[in-house]
């Protein structure tokens, strides 16, 4: 029988591997009002992963670690099994706020970061934050870098005296996170096909998006099982009743709100005015929600 040894190389890699810290960053991912297009994606790769480097940690963005048809169970995970999570709140943005809730409700370490543009928030001004220079200039982006790494640091050593939550400024108990329940063989077989069921759904899905150009010109108004027109005047889109003027995302992220519907494609309004049309022929069209996750 053969046998076979790691290299020291590869031994060294996967032990730096097996320790690597993670910190998940909650940030605006889409565009917003008031900032240039890609402005949040370029705080990500020129402030915020840099500190986290710099601090000992690997950063990973929502959008980077979606594994599943259930983007909220992968995002949830994240910020609740994360050694550290940073939180930008730069412009306010409220499905920052809801995951930064979450998070600070089990008392985890977490760091707040904002631009220098962005007023404070009044129900958490009372905790400690790092502001930054949102123009990225540099030499700001070198000294705000340092800034945001010792913050990092000063957060996974902290003193008795920082308050870092809501938990810790109102002194009450963190929430909890339930037991592991073992399951008996008849739910685990009843789950294995759940979960069989859902990848041969997704499967069908991807076949039926990759055959949709082909079906785009004979796409008509109430008889498209994607895109129906209701009595009331609002719309099924995806099985999913939409109005006009209401919020639309896709696949989780803020596009805009829904401006128009026409037989043949969905117009969106996005919040710097501008109009994108999703025909039922484009990937996207599927991502198509109400709903933020």
């Amino acid at each position: 029988m053969t046998m076979t040894t790691k290299q020291p190389a590869q031994e060294a890699k996967e032990a730096k591997e097996a320790k690597e810290k993670i910190c998940f960053v909650i940030m605006p991912i889409a565009d917003m009002e008031g900032y240039d297009s890609g402005h949040f994606s370029r705080v990500y790769a020129h402030l915020i992963q840099p500190a986290c480097k710099k601090a000992g940690y690997k950063a990973i963005r929502a959008d980077e670690v979606a594994s599943s048809n259930y983007i909220i169970i992968d995002i949830l995970h994240k910020i609740l099994d994360s050694d550290m999570v940073l939180c930008d709140l730069s412009g306010k943005n409220p499905n920052v706020l809801y995951e930064l809730g979450i998070r600070q409700a089990f008392n985890l370490p977490t760091i707040l970061v904002k631009d220098i543009k962005t007023s404070k928030i009044f129900d958490i001004q009372g905790l400690r934050y790092t502001e930054y220079n949102q123009t990225l200039r540099i030499d700001e982006v070198v000294r705000d870098t340092d800034l945001v790494a010792n913050a990092i640091e000063q957060t996974a050593n902290p003193d008795s005296k920082d308050v870092n939550s809501l938990i810790q400024l109102l002194a009450v108990k963190p929430a909890t996170r339930p037991n592991s329940v073992e399951l008996s063989n008849e739910t685990s077989v009843i789950l294995a096909s759940i979960n069989d069921l859902a990848k041969r759904m997704s499967s069908l899905e991807s076949a039926q998006i990759s055959f949709q150009p082909r079906l785009a010109n004979s796409i008509r108004e109430h008889n498209s099982p994607a895109l129906v027109r209701l009595k009331d005047g609002s719309f099924k889109i995806n099985n999913m009743t939409m109005e006009i003027g209401e919020d639309v995302f896709i696949d989780g992220r803020e596009v805009g709100v829904l401006a128009d519907v026409t037989p043949s494609e969905v117009k969106l309004k996005t919040q710097s005015g501008s109009i994108i049309s999703i025909s039922p022929s484009d990937p996207q069209f599927r991502m198509l929600s109400t709903i933020p996750f």
